[in-house]
């Protein structure tokens, strides 16, 4: 998806982790990155990977949770460790729709998207990358603008989690994107998959 894009263009790489999709987006296409993740365990990692690259001219860190409001809320994490995931902000349920097994918790800023362009100053994507552990549909409800200009989002979708699901779907073919491909998000792990897991894709968006 990635090497899709145009050269030197906006991306947003929301819920970056350590930043292995923010690194390959300026390695490939000399991308303009941006990348939001509001866990302390994971922004380590993903400032000490775009040092050891020396990526400091393209990608800026933004230490902030995207939302469907902007303000201060809890950020709860099922894991402390660098590099983990299934954490969520404003709510208290995972990526599954289920209440999340909370093993830590703090309270810090969230932003809509928006918001985000209007008052941080950070321009437009034409390219969006999204995998937040089951906000995905909130996230959006916060972008009319940003949906508005986008070119293509890849978004991870968990389709029996209905309400994510359908919010997703209603919310980009309003903003005039097509869903053109997806594909298992989970197909990278060996281990077993639990049933729920399997319905869980990584859904490629293009603007009609």
């Amino acid at each position: 998806w990635i090497d899709t894009m145009k050269d030197e263009e906006i991306f947003w790489d929301v819920g970056a982790n350590i930043g292995i999709f923010s690194l390959y987006a300026v390695k490939a296409k000399n991308a303009n990155v941006f990348s939001f993740e509001p866990s302390v365990f994971n922004l380590e990692l993903l400032t000490r990977n775009i040092f050891q690259n020396q990526l400091q001219d393209r990608i800026s860190v933004v230490p902030i949770a995207l939302s469907n409001s902007t303000g201060f809320n809890n950020m709860r994490m099922t894991t402390t460790e660098w590099g983990g995931a299934l954490s969520t902000f404003g709510e208290d349920f995972g990526w599954d729709g289920k209440k999340l097994n909370e093993n830590f918790q703090y309270t810090t800023a969230g932003i809509t998207m928006d918001e985000a362009v209007n008052k941080l100053k950070i321009p437009l994507p034409g390219y969006l990358k999204m995998d937040v552990d089951g906000l995905e549909h909130l996230i959006l409800q916060g972008g009319d603008e940003v949906l508005k200009n986008v070119e293509s989002i890849l978004i991870e979708v968990n389709e029996n989690f209905e309400e994510q699901n359908f919010g997703v779907q209603k919310i980009l073919t309003d903003a005039g994107l097509g869903l053109i491909d997806k594909k298992l998000s989970s197909a990278e792990f060996s281990a077993p998959l639990e049933l729920q897991a399997q319905a869980t894709y990584n859904q490629i968006w293009k603007r009609k």
